[in-house]
């Protein structure tokens, strides 16, 4: 399998989240030569070529109309502002690309609910380190044309996806039958359940990685689908 990776100097990606979370993210995009703008002002996408949600905490479950059922770690306002971030780039059919918490953000948007604590969370959840197993990805599938129709991939979550939001469709399952992958049936709007950002394993973006007798899946490849939906990144 081609290992080509896509550097560019051209194309902007907005991180809408707090700067004190979001180190990880920024070392991607510096290592793939993208200029980022790190904001939780919704007021500075109007130039932004792509918007990345990153991963966090849970989302609160009014927001999908439900009550606290293990929910942790809620920040109200970032809800807020990525939801309107999302409208944003929904309303303008720019490029988006949610990781963990951020697609979860991208199923609420669209109308779908969160399992607030799974009981599959011990396969999944941080624990001294992200969790590594292997999923499966749907045929034809823009993830399976860079990475197999198998890949390792790694998990940091006690929550995921329940009901799927209208005009999105899953791409990738863990064994276990949770949603690792999700896109958009027209647009450019994907979603990843696991953490492309730490699985950079050269030109010094991320903290090493332990790799298992299946190495897990190479996040640069991921992120350079992402940026070549850019019109500037085609």
């Amino acid at each position: 399998m081609s290992h080509d990776y896509y550097y560019s100097t051209g194309i902007r990606t907005a991180i809408v989240g707090r700067n004190k979370d979001t180190l990880n993210y920024e070392k991607a995009l510096d290592a793939m030569g993208v200029h980022y703008l790190t904001t939780m002002d919704p007021g500075k996408l109007s130039d932004m070529d792509a918007l990345l949600l990153p991963g966090g905490g849970d989302i609160a479950p009014a927001f999908f109309g439900q009550k606290n059922h293990g929910s942790r770690n809620i920040d109200i306002e970032l809800d807020i502002i990525q939801l309107q971030a999302l409208d944003i780039f929904y309303q303008s059919k720019r490029p988006v690309l949610g990781i963990c918490k951020g697609m979860q953000v991208i199923n609420v948007y669209f109308g779908g609910t969160i399992i607030q604590d799974m009981a599959e969370a011990s396969r999944h959840a941080w624990e001294n380190g992200d969790k590594l197993h292997s999923t499966s990805v749907q045929e034809g599938s823009f993830l399976e044309k860079l990475y197999g129709k198998r890949i390792v991939t790694n998990s940091a979550h006690h929550q995921a996806i329940n009901r799927l939001g209208r005009e999105l469709r899953v791409i990738q399952t863990a064994d276990d039958g949770i949603v690792e992958g999700i896109i958009h049936d027209k647009l450019p709007i994907l979603g990843v359940q696991w953490h492309p950002e730490r699985l950079f394993f050269s030109r010094g973006c991320c903290p090493p990685f332990p790799h298992p007798a299946d190495e897990p899946a190479d996040g640069r490849l991921l992120f350079s689908y992402f940026l070549s939906l850019c019109p500037s990144g085609s």
